[in-house]
């Protein structure tokens, strides 16, 4: 089963649903069952199409290095089992247990990693990385590594405010959009937050680029009743928000898992809960969510052999 179920109610709601990180709470989730495979996936999707999926402003090196210098010490400390760290006056060494790979660096000089600081540190964690700028109006997306979207892409959004990157989600500006920009002005550091958010697709791949679509799309045709909970996944992402200290970058973190629904409804009471939830999603938002076609008979699935 995944590790969250997102439905606290009996009905579709629109809300943030945040809440701060408790203390033995990682920032960052390793899956050690699918690691390898998913930092494997990373690696040929970068190398496929590198500028797709990694970018960054001029001048954001710092902000890069603070998430750098930030995550690897939480790491090590925070799975000692899968990563050691190291640091002999400038000098860091990093040891990355699940890959067998060890790297030297001197933080703040470029040329010491391989490449640009967020995209060495996306490919030792299964999470994408995404930096705001919190110290400018609007809170402008100024770098990221993103390899496993839902339906959308760096290119879309680099350079936007977080409202105009969150524009096509129907309602968000009326209902969560001055909420959502308080939250993260109102970040501090050492104190981050998450949330999950869900989706529903036909396909298990990580990678749903909008490009990726005619790849997949035929995975909608010949969904019943009787197939429906097997032929569609719940998608989760856990994200979280963190305030940087000294550069003011926020770092959006997301964390996605996949499975089929029936996995996860095992229990008769998250079958019901769900079918209510899905029964009452705004036709706008399950357009957006690209979903329509599967309600209908995953509704009717879950409710077939609900008690």
């Amino acid at each position: 089963m995944l590790p969250y179920f997102p439905f606290e109610q009996d009905r579709f709601a629109m809300t943030l649903g945040v809440r701060a990180l408790r203390p033995d709470e990682p920032l960052i989730e390793v899956d050690e069952p699918h690691y390898r495979e998913e930092l494997a996936l990373k690696e040929s999707l970068l190398a496929a199409h590198h500028r797709a999926r990694f970018q960054a402003e001029p001048g954001t090196e710092p902000h890069q290095w603070e998430t750098v210098t930030e995550l690897l010490p939480l790491l090590a400390r925070q799975h000692p089992r899968h990563f050691t760290l190291e640091v002999e006056g400038e000098q860091w060494r990093w040891r990355n247990l699940l890959l067998g790979t060890e790297t030297v660096f001197t933080p703040g000089r470029t040329d010491s990693l391989p490449r640009a600081p967020l995209d060495w540190l996306g490919r030792q964690v299964q999470e994408d990385l995404l930096l705001m700028d919190g110290t400018r109006e609007g809170l402008p997306m100024i770098a990221g590594l993103l390899c496993f979207p839902s339906g959308w892409c760096l290119e879309d959004k680099m350079g936007r405010s977080l409202l105009d990157i969150h524009a096509p989600v129907p309602n968000f500006g009326t209902k969560l959009g001055a909420s959502t920009v308080r939250l993260m002005e109102g970040l501090k550091p050492g104190r981050p937050v998450t949330r999950v958010n869900w989706a529903l697709s036909v396909t298990h791949r990580l990678d749903l680029e909008p490009w990726t679509k005619p790849e997949w799309r035929h995975l909608f045709e010949g969904i019943t009743a009787h197939n429906a909970g097997e032929r569609c996944f719940l998608r989760l992402e856990r994200q979280t928000l963190s305030l940087l200290p000294r550069t003011g970058a926020i770092l959006f973190t997301i964390h996605t898992y996949r499975a089929p629904v029936a996995t996860e409804v095992v229990d008769p009471a998250r079958r019901r809960r769900l079918a209510n939830v899905l029964r009452t999603v705004p036709p706008d938002t399950s357009a957006y969510k690209g979903i329509t076609p599967l309600l209908e008979p995953l509704v009717a699935w879950l409710e077939a052999d609900a008690p």
